[in-house]
């Protein structure tokens, strides 16, 4: 049945075939596990096929920026927090369209009931919104916010050892949003001139599959399908209790925090006071909870061996040669201090290991080119010394 559907496709359409592949699926049998043993599942391409895609103008729509705008705003105070404090912010693809098509859909079943409804809401939508939500969420991290545009205010440079340097007024720019707002337009178009040939390159003419751009796709198609507008309600349903119990968590430890005497729930001495002035205490923040839930277990692991051996063994021990190896008396933020240790010893271990990678990938890539230029030869060879032996061939007959 699917062979036969996809020639009907090919034939009568006119479709291509790799268009046609994507349709091979149709004829999936279900096994016993759904209760559907025997029958044919049809795919997610074979539900939209007849579906006409609407223009520009019905996939831009008002609700759509709408929703965009307000979860926009909600995602950049997390990618800000998150910016601010741990410094690994997790993909938030899934999480915008999910949301999105939530509350997009919510908005249309209230205006369907009071016979309002003049468009009903489309796949194209949904990734609209997705598509604005991460990408304003992506500006708030890589736009500096959490980095360099405030660390040229006059604020952070009062904190530094030379802030009575005499060339400190030329190193500063305090933040404003004209600036702000022409560097970050500037930046942004800079990352979509160089996207659209990258794009033409990787895409279009080496045909590699963009896997969270494709994952997303597939599952924003599945939230606009009967069986998958079902799963997304029971999404939403868990993410909605989550999610309050992580508010009103967060709204419980409001009652039981103090910044004058760093006390509470965000400066707990789970392991002790010892450790606690060595910075091992407990935040009980769900935010870093759900980072961590989020990222892949060899990442937790090596942050965790990474505190460990810093804040445990490596800085009190240099902590022990102040006065030896670096003046006494420094603040604790100076670099010309603990600090210093602690930030370009990182970052050496870092750029030691971001090396040896470029020079392995290089390396391999190297491999790969003459490899394929010596069967590149080798095929070349092959096919004149043929040619050469038909031509002799047909000259003897």
């Amino acid at each position: 049945m699917a062979l036969e559907s996809t020639l009907e496709l090919e034939n009568n359409d006119g479709r291509a075939k790799s268009d046609a592949n994507l349709l091979v699926a149709e004829g999936n049998t279900a096994g016993d596990d759904d209760g559907t043993k025997g029958k044919v599942i049809e795919s997610v391409e074979m539900t939209f096929k007849d579906t006409m895609i609407p223009s520009w103008k019905g996939q831009l729509t008002l609700r759509a920026f709408v929703v965009s705008a307000i979860l926009g705003v909600m995602f950049s105070f997390i990618v800000m927090k998150l910016n601010l404090t741990t410094g690994i912010i997790p993909s938030l693809n899934v999480a915008a369209g999910l949301l999105g098509f939530f509350f997009v859909k919510t908005w249309t079943k209230v205006l369907e009931r009071c016979g309002i409804l003049k468009h009903p809401f489309t796949r194209q939508e949904n990734t609209v919104i997705q598509t604005c939500v991460v990408a304003t969420s992506g500006i708030a991290y890589s736009g500096g916010f959490g980095s360099y545009l405030y660390g040229m205010s006059d604020a952070i440079a009062s904190q530094s050892s030379d802030s009575d340097s005499p060339t400190r007024d030329m190193n500063i720019k305090n933040p404003s949003l004209g600036w702000i707002i022409a560097f970050l337009f500037t930046v942004s178009f800079i990352g979509l001139c160089s996207v659209v040939p990258l794009r033409k390159i990787m895409i279009i003419k080496f045909k590699l599959i963009y896997p969270s751009g494709t994952a997303t796709a597939h599952l924003i198609n599945s939230f606009h399908t009967t069986q998958g507008a079902k799963l997304a309600k029971q999404q939403v349903s868990a993410l909605g209790k989550f999610f309050s119990l992580s508010f009103l968590w967060s709204f419980f430890q409001w009652f039981f925090v103090s910044n004058e005497d760093d006390c509470g729930f965000q400066n707990f001495p789970t392991f002790g006071l010892k450790a606690y002035h060595n910075m091992f205490y407990f935040d009980f923040s769900t935010m870093y909870v759900g980072v961590g839930m989020i990222c892949p277990y060899i990442i937790n692991v090596s942050l965790l061996l990474g505190a460990i051996l810093s804040w445990g063994i490596m800085w009190p021990l240099i902590e022990t040669q102040e006065g030896n190896w670096y003046k006494a008396g420094l603040g604790p933020s100076s670099f010309h201090g603990i600090q210093g240790y602690r930030v370009f010893l990182a970052i050496a271990i870092i750029l030691g290991d971001g090396l040896y990678n470029f020079r392995q990938s290089t390396y391999n890539y190297r491999n790969r080119v003459v490899l394929s230029a010596k069967k590149q030869r080798i095929k070349s060879r092959s096919t004149g010394s043929c040619h050469r032996w038909c031509e002799a061939r047909s000259y003897i007959f």
